[in-house]
């Protein structure tokens, strides 16, 4: 069974750096390639938004990982739900920088000109992420 997978976190240092960021991609692509798990990891400030996508074991096996893992503080689920496919399928984990983003594009789903997920719904959250990749703001390799 297929399941979806989507929080929110701060850098545990207090901000997103770009050596954090390769850390965290490294690793997780290693790790999904090996799982079968994809997703997508946006970042700025001290925020990472990131959905996961695979089976279900494995997804909750990994979001215990990343409830553990030092690098990341202040984690909250904001959406889980099983799924007919995967929408992230194409990345072992895509990347978005949103300190790079148009500000209408946070705008049209935030209150304020800079992105707090924590104040975002889940339902929200997604509907940002399915419009970053429809406009190719994702980066990344399979």
């Amino acid at each position: 069974m297929l399941v979806r997978l989507l929080y929110v976190s701060k850098a545990a240092e207090g901000k997103v750096t770009p050596e954090l960021t390769d850390s965290i991609m490294a690793s997780a692509r290693e790790y999904n390639s090996a799982n079968g798990v994809t997703g997508v990891l946006c970042y700025g400030g001290d925020i990472f938004l990131q959905a996961i996508e695979g089976g279900r074991h494995e997804i909750n096996r990994l979001y215990s990982m990343i409830l553990r893992d030092a690098r990341h503080c202040d984690v909250v689920l904001l959406h889980y739900e099983e799924i007919q496919e995967r929408r992230f399928g194409g990345w072992t984990m895509g990347h978005v920088n949103l300190a790079k983003l148009n500000t209408s594009v946070v705008l049209k789903y935030s209150e304020k000109p800079v992105l707090d997920p924590y104040q975002m719904s889940g339902r929200v959250s997604m509907a940002l992420l399915e419009e970053l990749m429809l406009t190719a703001s994702v980066i990344g390799r399979a």
